[in-house]
């Protein structure tokens, strides 16, 4: 069901679902319920007042209780995407995943509800009277032609928006890429012939939404798996397909693409050949949808036109027509203005917001996940990444002004450009962090990436997912017996090509390596026996060993040993960049903001000169990430206020750094409310932060690692790291008993190699 290539075991698939608790979604109150107080106030007896304010006016549900960014995702599993009719209870964990998804892109609360029917009027029912508790309804997964049936009757009975999504998702997205590629093409709406490949829910909604955009009926052409909808046909008709069959001679789908300038497709992979394309008209338009294969690939299109666009359902090609770049934003303005439904214009504002956000600069943020791939409106962008953190602000507001201006709106927003501003603090505009280096690594030539802990399970999943998801060759280095049998316990094939393994005791490269680390370490106090034991006996010597030879691209440890002894072992053999400085750099991932913060690992109590060091070598692995570094000198102190020997030396530390002419804001000493918080700077206007800072260098390991693990261990934010910055070649070494998804992570940013990153 996935709309591109498996990257990920089974076994992976199940462990997530199952651990640290099944599912994937819960609940979590907005409350406090701390005392005796706070339950009186929030249950028996204060729960009493807005009960009776809500009997007496039903709008109140929107002022007193959740309603109002509650969408409910519903389903019977009739039609589970890929899957087919598998029931009510096995569509649970899609119907979940959803709800997730309505989260991390919308901020809507939400939440599953699987109905064991297959009776649409017993589903309408079941439905209907559920309404009063949500905001919205989404239906999903549910199978022609009782999906139209169902929506449509719910949408009468219901007083609040009810959106199919496998209807209109995918319709919204293909328009949005429509008006691009007509603009692009330099081709007229009213004068476009189109063909529909695939007369399903998403095809035929998708259909009827670019007929209101502007294409006309008669230019149009339906093709199922019987061949061209035309008037007259009675093999498998229904009240649905009729009203887009038109009068051809045409029969067939090669007949109908003579001559078409638009292939809409979403039906089956290989459907589309090379030879019908080449018989399309000039500069065609060719979206093909199919899930999970293409019905064409943009490959094949290339074989026999060149003056192609090409869109599809996959990441792994430009021009993804993604379902998750609509219903969070649609249903987000919906939300907003308490819209009794999801109308016609507001699908068509969706779709034009859309093609319009396509349109403009891309972010840089964004455009850190692309690197080798030029992200400009073109034939390779005419839909916008579904990581770009502007959906959340760019969208709703044109869906709430059309649920405005048609006048389904319950409650109109008089302030657009502050509805704007609310949505922009709404979601963490960083969320996608992770998948911008993720897809930056992809988007280069593969790395080896050796994994010097190769025997351990965890970093033999970690391995696994960094090679199925395209990001590199792993390497394992340890025993292949046990390595062998470890992939075997976690269910993966010792003989699945891609992931190599390496015995440091048996390699023939051993020789030289100890040669090479001798050099190093003669005059250090090592005979060249000791040598020799580090390279046959020490994985991380061995593995460091590879990567400055050149028979790795960079390493990854740490999983089974302490930080500074892993640090040591790497500190031998690998030399520190010219002009770095080696240190540890940790990225907290909160509602809202993205803060570095520096060292986390290895100045214990740096001088003010080493803490200019940290903010520079900070400062530049911020900017080869995407971001625009703000750096803040933090102390307990404010502007010399009070004083002190330690707050002295940050504040020598910032006068020094003033006189190397860095070209990054920086600003100190201050707390981090200070540095963080633009609202308390009346009290200094001389300070030089021209927005919250994002780069916080701390006074003393002590004070850094403290903070950013007590911040994991509450809650509430995502630690990455501490990343190790400084040395020449990419290394990255992982916390003892680091989880499978941190260590690919760190496997991750050892292939995306911050130093040569700040270069590119």
């Amino acid at each position: 069901m996935s709309t591109e290539k498996q990257t990920f075991s089974d076994e992976e698939a199940l462990h997530l679902h199952q651990y640290p608790q099944p599912g994937k979604i819960g609940l979590l109150p907005t409350k406090p319920m701390a005392t005796q107080r706070d339950l009186a106030l929030a249950y028996s007896p204060g729960v009493a007042v807005p009960v009776l304010r809500i009997a007496e006016n039903p709008e109140a549900a929107y002022d007193y209780t959740s309603k109002g960014n509650m969408v409910a995702v519903i389903s019977n599993g009739t039609a589970i995407l890929g899957l087919g009719n598998l029931g009510a209870l096995a569509s649970k964990p899609v119907m979940e995943g959803k709800s997730v998804l309505f989260k991390r892109f919308g901020d809507i609360d939400s939440f599953d509800i699987e109905v064991n029917t297959q009776d649409p009027d017993e589903f309408i029912t079941v439905v209907k009277n559920i309404t009063a508790s949500f905001g919205g309804i989404n239906l999903e997964d549910i199978k022609s032609p009782e999906c139209f049936i169902i929506e449509s009757a719910l949408q009468d009975l219901a007083d609040i928006p009810v959106f199919h999504d496998d209807q209109h998702g995918t319709a919204i997205i293909a328009a949005a890429g429509l008006i691009n590629a007509l603009e692009i093409t330099g081709k007229r709406i009213e004068d476009v012939k189109l063909v529909l490949c695939g007369a399903g829910a998403a095809g035929l909604s998708s259909l009827s939404l670019v007929k209101a955009l502007g294409v006309k009926h008669e230019n149009t052409t339906v093709v199922d798996i019987h061949g061209v909808v035309y008037e007259g046909r009675t093999i498998d008709m229904d009240q649905w397909k009729s009203v887009h069959a038109t009068k051809t001679n045409k029969r067939t789908l090669a007949e109908a693409l003579v001559g078409a300038d638009i292939f809409l497709g979403l039906s089956a992979k290989g459907v589309l050949t090379s030879e019908m394309v080449a018989t399309m008209a000039a500069k065609p338009i060719i979206f093909a949808m199919a899930n999970p294969d293409p019905e064409i690939t943009p490959e094949d299109v290339a074989k026999v036109r060149s003056d192609a666009i090409v869109a599809t359902g996959r990441s792994d090609y430009p021009n993804q027509v993604n379902n998750v770049l609509g219903f969070p934003y649609i249903f987000r303005g919906a939300l907003d203005v308490r819209a009794r439904r999801v109308n016609h214009e507001m699908k068509l504002a969706a779709a034009r917001a859309l093609a319009m956000l396509a349109r403009e600069d891309v972010p840089d943020e964004v455009a850190a996940a692309y690197q080798g791939r030029h992200l400009k409106f073109g034939r390779d962008y005419i839909i916008p990444s579904p990581f770009d953190p502007r959906l959340i602000w760019y969208i709703p507001p044109f869906v709430a002004q059309a649920a405005m201006d048609t006048g389904v709106a319950r409650k109109p927003i008089d302030d657009m450009d502050a509805y704007r501003k609310r949505l922009e603090q709404r979601l963490d505009p960083s969320a996608g962090f992770l998948q911008t280096i993720y897809t930056a690594v992809r988007a280069r030539p593969a790395k080896r990436i050796v994994f010097a802990e190769g025997e351990d399970i965890s970093v033999i999943r970690a391995a696994h997912a960094f090679k199925l998801q395209g990001l590199g060759t792993p390497i394992l280095c340890g025993r292949e017996n046990l390595i062998e049998a470890n992939m075997r316990a976690a269910g993966i094939d010792p003989a699945e090509e891609g992931i190599e393994i390496i015995n440091a005791r048996l390699s023939h490269r051993n020789a030289a390596y100890s040669q090479l680390l001798y050099s190093r370490l003669q005059r250090e106090g090592y005979l060249k026996r000791d040598v020799d034991r580090l390279i046959n006996q020490d994985r991380n010597s061995f593995a460091a060993a590879m990567v400055i030879s050149g028979h790795a691209d960079g390493m990854v440890t740490g999983v089974t040993r302490m930080f500074d002894q892993a640090l040591d072992d790497v500190l031998r053999v690998v030399d520190p960049a010219p002009g770095g400085r080696i240190m540890g750099l940790s990225i907290v991932l909160a509602r809202g903001k993205t803060i570095f913060v520096a060292d986390t690992t290895v100045a214990e109590l740096p001088s003010p000169e080493e803490l200019g060091d940290i903010a520079i070598e900070a400062a530049m692995a911020v900017r080869s990430m995407g971001h625009t570094p703000r750096v803040a000198f933090m102390s307990y102190s404010t502007f010399g206020n009070p004083k002190g020997e330690r707050s002295d030396r940050v504040k020598e530390a910032v006068r020094l750094l003033e006189q190397r002419g860095v070209d990054f804001e920086f600003e100190g000493e201050m707390p981090p409310d200070v540095a963080l918080d633009p609202s308390l700077w009346t009290n200094y206007p001389f300070q030089r932060l021209t927005a919250p800072a994002n780069v916080l260098i701390m006074p003393a390991i002590h004070s850094a690692s403290i903070s950013t693990k007590m911040i994991e261990a509450l809650g509430g934010a995502t630690v990455v790291g501490p990343l190790l910055l400084g040395l020449s070649k990419p290394v990255q070494i992982c916390q003892l008993s680091d989880s499978v998804s941190k260590i690919l992570t760190m496997a991750t940013f050892a292939a995306y190699d911050i130093r040569a990153s700040a270069k590119i």
